[in-house]
């Protein structure tokens, strides 16, 4: 059974194909990065308008020799995202439905993150807890089986992904800013400089990012003057600051769950300082730890077609929009 899918739902435009026997056989991703690096952040406008002119390019690039009369089902993004980025999916992959003659199966993105590190053909063993972290999203899930998913924490303010590149403005470097600031960081002293690690002793999982964020305004804005040493010490003592955030608020809810196992996903968890202490809390609690390939960390269409593939009960032929911009983990489309 072979399953497509296909991904718009913010600046990559992506489609892939996953066999239900194979794994994974076809597979495209274009980064609207270098668009929208200039502005240090997305245009929704051109974004989806750079969807359009893609598309169809990565799906041929996708499908390579494959036959498209060989796809059974064909899963996208219908959400959350920029509105107009993900109709561009939809509107494509209904077209391709109709062509076709093929059901359509639309998946909600966050749900597909949590699904990203069983791309490798691992088996899925629930219950587990993930920390999905982004630059929209910061949350503690306990996920209790496919599509019993409970919400344990999440950002009262800035999504952590979000302050990474807030904070790279910040100090003079480029969009995305989670790269940036992992690679300079390794030339700075992440104790330099104290930043504040908010809400790291409540009681709950939530987080907050933005009094970080803050701090590191009021530090630059004292400093006055950027230079490179400066600028290394502020990234890593910023990275340092928001990783024992994330990484105290999973070791509890770790604790008070009794979960044994937990996934890693979205964006933010490609950052190698992130992943080494989640290890480390692997060996000191001794529970199992899955991360997403490091291509499928960023947003893809691997993941779409691979919970496509679990979903196939779901799928039908008819045409009716299920786009929507925001769409909580557990609300049935």
């Amino acid at each position: 059974m072979i399953t497509l899918g296909i991904e718009t739902s913010c600046d990559e435009t992506a489609v892939a194909l996953y066999d239900s026997d194979k794994g994974l056989i076809g597979e495209s991703v274009f980064s609207q990065i270098d668009l929208h690096s200039e502005y240090g952040g997305v245009i929704p406008e051109l974004a989806s308008r750079d969807h359009c002119k893609k598309i169809i390019k990565i799906y041929k690039h996708a499908l390579g020799s494959i036959d498209s009369n060989t796809i059974d089902y064909i899963a996208y993004t219908a959400g959350p995202g920029l509105l107009g980025a993900l109709l561009i999916g939809e509107n494509f992959a209904q077209g391709l439905a109709v062509a076709l003659n093929k059901p359509l199966i639309p998946v909600n993105h966050l749900e597909a993150h949590l699904m990203a590190p069983f791309l490798g053909g691992e088996a899925v063993e629930f219950p587990f807890l993930t920390l999905l972290v982004s630059g929209g999203h910061s949350l503690i899930i306990d996920v209790q089986g496919l599509n019993q998913y409970k919400i344990l924490g999440q950002s009262r303010d800035d999504a952590v992904g979000e302050a990474f590149d807030k904070v790279a403005k910040l100090i003079g470097l480029g969009y995305p800013g989670g790269p940036e600031i992992e690679k300079i960081a390794q030339q700075g002293d992440a104790k330099k400089f104290d930043f504040p690690q908010p809400m790291l002793h409540s009681s709950d999982y939530d987080f907050s990012f933005s009094g970080l964020k803050t701090a590191v305004l009021y530090a630059v804005q004292d400093l006055g003057e950027m230079n490179d040493t400066i600028q290394a010490d502020i990234a890593a003592s910023f990275q340092h600051a928001a990783t024992e955030v994330l990484l105290k608020k999973i070791t509890k809810a770790v604790e008070d769950t009794g979960r044994e196992s937990i996934i890693l996903a979205g964006g933010v968890a490609a950052n190698k300082l992130l992943r080494s202490k989640i290890s480390d809390l692997k060996t000191r609690l001794q529970i199992n730890v899955l991360y997403p390939p490091l291509k499928h960390c960023t947003d893809n269409a691997a993941m779409i077609a691979y919970l496509g593939s679990l979903k196939v009960n779901e799928a039908s032929k008819s045409l009716i929009s299920h786009a929507r911009p925001r769409w909580p983990l557990g609300v049935k489309k």
